[in-house]
């Protein structure tokens, strides 16, 4: 009403704000976020991630520009109190770094759940799982015991367009996997083949994952971290140890090199930032 009324538009140009904006609302229910409460961060995460799909460039800028429109939107109504997409822009080679954690974070992050607890201990084999893994919320939420394979260290997982792929998982999340599996068969779950499972033993769902992530997060004193952050720091750490691209590729389901690309960027950044910190002539002004 508002499009039509208010800033008349016409019929063809609405429907195609409301496909743009439908690519927003998809990628905020995979990843278990709020379109209300999305922050500039995630905004800039969702036009990474659509870097996988083949968008010519007068897309781009639509799609930006609806987003715009419809946050713009929210705030006039008073649905929101500060625009997250005031200062997006169209995407350009190189910009728009994912967030990441470093080692010592991730490690950090992985000791926040209290073990000694039955969500906790569910909780650290989820964490570790998906930073061994890269896995996608939505992957990590739908796995079943099946998908994994403690013995051989791989899990099967189907991920975008329903494409199966499978993935290493390393010996620290193996070992956790296995304490989680232990308790998980002694509470004598009967019904259910799901590997991470809710109280009642029902499949646990893509939010539950990302308010437990979040809530890990600010225990480590952590902002703009949600599970997507995860899947990136496991790409990044990767690439850093001078993992080949195209096994990275592999082992996120990108279907274009070109998305896994962003995280050589990642490093090239960080290797500049080092180097400008660290040399002793690399801010020399001539004295």
């Amino acid at each position: 009403m508002y499009c039509r009324v208010e800033k008349g538009l016409a019929a063809n140009t609405i429907e195609s704000y409301a496909t743009d904006l439908q690519r927003l609302v998809d990628w905020v229910f995979r990843n278990g976020l709020d379109l209300q409460k999305l922050s500039s961060r995630d905004l800039r995460e969702w036009l990474i991630d659509l870097g996988g799909e083949k968008l010519s460039e007068n897309s781009k800028r639509r799609l930006v520009s609806s987003v715009r429109g419809f946050y713009k939107f929210l705030m006039f109504e008073g649905h929101i109190d500060k625009n997250p997409a005031e200062d997006l822009v169209s995407p350009q080679k190189g910009q728009y770094l994912p967030r990441f954690l470093n080692k010592a974070e991730i490690e950090q992050l992985l000791m926040a759940p209290d073990t000694s607890t039955e969500y906790g201990l569910r909780d650290r084999a989820i964490l570790e799982l998906m930073y061994a893994s890269g896995l996608r919320v939505s992957e990590a939420a739908s796995l079943r015991i099946g998908d994994v394979d403690l013995e051989g260290g791989i899990v099967t997982t189907t991920g975008k367009g329903s494409k199966t792929r499978r993935v290493p998982v390393g010996a620290s999340a193996v070992e956790w996997l296995r304490s989680y599996l232990v308790l998980r068969r002694k509470k004598e779950i009967t019904g259910s083949d799901r590997l991470f499972t809710n109280s009642a033993g029902g499949q646990i769902d893509r939010q539950t994952i990302y308010l437990a992530i979040v809530r890990y997060a600010e225990k480590c004193g952590f902002k703009g971290v949600s599970p997507h952050t995860l899947r990136h720091s496991f790409a990044t750490h990767l690439i850093q140890n001078s993992a080949n691209i195209r096994s990275v590729q592999q082992m996120l389901g990108h279907a274009d090199i070109s998305t896994t690309q962003v995280y050589t960027h990642i490093t090239n950044v960080q290797l500049k930032e080092n180097y400008e910190r660290f040399h002793p002539r690399a801010r020399n002004k001539g004295e």
